[in-house]
């Protein structure tokens, strides 16, 4: 089983706007407590005991935090330290955790999104594939869409179509990898519009060989990336009381 998982966090996250100003978004309270903690809560409970943060932005915050001791299993990487500032992008925090991470396999989330227990459980297997979590959303347009053959192998994933492409399977940040996804990295080339390196061209490369799968989600993903978000997750947790 996979036990290592490494969680995004070392952008500000500027969808949050004044929320983020002094402080990543990820150490945003909701409900008394930073979100990170509610990421973190679920992975330790899901069995995860390797949990690797990336930081970067305004990281003297997480870094106070972890200090504490709440999360003993928690380990962090900087990502700018690391990898210098000049290339970002959301292929950046895996490679700077090659050195830790090394040939085994491990789990991927995003900083700034949320899954239940049981959805993160699914992606403890241990085997030859890469996987991407996916979610059924009528919105399609302001996300990644899986397109995926009959036995859930990833063909291509189109980044926030605005035309019906036959599928409304939203990527929602969840993966698991294998070594294999480091040389992929390696040939991430910048994006011409905006110089970032994006992960999902890494994915893209990799379902050409029939090395990634697509894997739904059972109950839900939260994204916490703009100020309404606080009171969405606020009432979800509320109401839910469940992990």
């Amino acid at each position: 089983m996979v036990k290592r998982v490494v969680i995004s966090a070392a952008g500000r996250g500027t969808r949050m706007k004044h929320l983020s100003k002094d402080r990543p978004k990820h150490m945003i309270e909701v409900n008394g407590e930073p979100f990170l903690y509610h990421l973190l809560s679920n992975l330790e409970e899901a069995g995860y005991d390797d949990i690797i943060i990336v930081i970067g932005y305004m990281s003297q915050h997480i870094t106070d935090y972890i200090s504490r001791g709440r999360h003993p299993r928690v380990r962090l990487v900087h990502q700018f330290e690391r990898m210098g500032e000049e290339k970002y992008g959301t292929a950046m925090p895996l490679l700077a955790v090659r050195p830790e991470v090394g040939d085994e396999d491990f789990v991927a989330v995003y900083g700034d999104n949320l899954y239940s227990v049981r959805d993160l459980k699914k992606f403890t297997i241990d085997d030859d594939y890469q996987y991407v979590a996916g979610i059924h959303q009528d919105d399609f347009s302001k996300y990644g869409v899986l397109l995926y053959d009959d036995n859930m192998f990833l063909k291509e994933i189109i980044e926030k179509p605005q035309t019906d492409v036959g599928s409304k399977i939203i990527n929602t940040g969840l993966m698991k990898f294998t070594k294999d996804i480091f040389p992929a990295l390696e040939r991430v080339q910048p994006n011409p519009a905006n110089g970032e390196y994006y992960l999902v061209d890494a994915l893209t490369d990799l379902a050409k060989d029939k090395k990634v799968k697509v894997t739904l989600l059972e109950d839900y993903w939260l994204d916490f990336g703009k100020p309404e978000d606080v009171e969405t997750l606020s009432r979800f947790l509320d109401e839910h009381k469940v992990q």
